[in-house]
């Protein structure tokens, strides 16, 4: 199966401008995007990048400045099924989550992500259109069953969590089993327990 990992280069990770400046989010997004292809690969799948703009990594780069819905049905439609379309942000990600999405049956299977997004799928249809706006889960299982596919939802903990705002960077340090964990940590952040709920908290040098 091929599988895409669309990859904004330019300016990932902006609501998390409250905690990290312009560098320290594209070197976070980028080790979240490392865990990402390292767990595909484990999972024994050749992932492609499709990047907004040149990225250096190991993995097969396609270059596309185009809206992410844009660029990911350009995509659907140049390439025979199965296709699999995985976030760049996935914090939690294992080969084991992304096995049990491959394998699971279906026209057009959907890991929701926390808030209403999609945050992986599977198409086996060809015909089959993203569309990434608003809640786009629900959006996405509505197109399929309206075409008559039949759509397969996997509810996974671990692909639920794209790590957009700063609350769920908690989520990794708790979580995280990759690199994103230990470059959180490296970079002053951690998880402070004195209170009665777990909360993030950074070092001053961060700060």
């Amino acid at each position: 199966m091929q599988v895409l990992v669309p990859y904004d280069v330019q300016e990932p990770k902006t609501r998390l401008s409250a905690v990290f400046d312009a560098n320290q989010r594209q070197a976070f997004s980028r080790v979240m995007l490392d865990d990402v292809l390292r767990s595909l690969h484990k999972a024994g799948h050749d992932p492609i990048v499709l990047a907004t703009a040149a990225i250096d990594c190991e993995s097969s780069v396609i270059i596309d400045e185009r809206p992410l819905t844009v660029a990911v049905n350009g995509e659907i439609d140049a390439r025979d099924p199965p296709t699999g379309v995985v976030m760049a942000d996935l914090g939690l990600v294992t080969a084991g989550a992304l096995n049990r999405l491959f394998e699971t049956p279906g026209d057009v299977v959907i890991a929701p992500g926390v808030g209403g997004g999609t945050n992986a799928l599977v198409v086996r249809e060809s015909a089959f259109q993203v569309d990434y706006h608003g809640l786009s889960f629900r959006d996405h299982c509505a197109a399929a069953r309206q075409k008559g596919y039949e759509v397969s939802v996997v509810d996974s903990f671990r692909l639920a969590m794209d790590v957009d705002e700063p609350d769920n960077i908690l989520e990794v340090l708790l979580h995280g089993e990759g690199c994103a964990r230990e470059w959180l940590t490296n970079s002053g952040a951690s998880v402070d327990q004195t209170g009665d709920e777990p909360t993030l908290s950074f070092s001053e040098e961060l700060e």
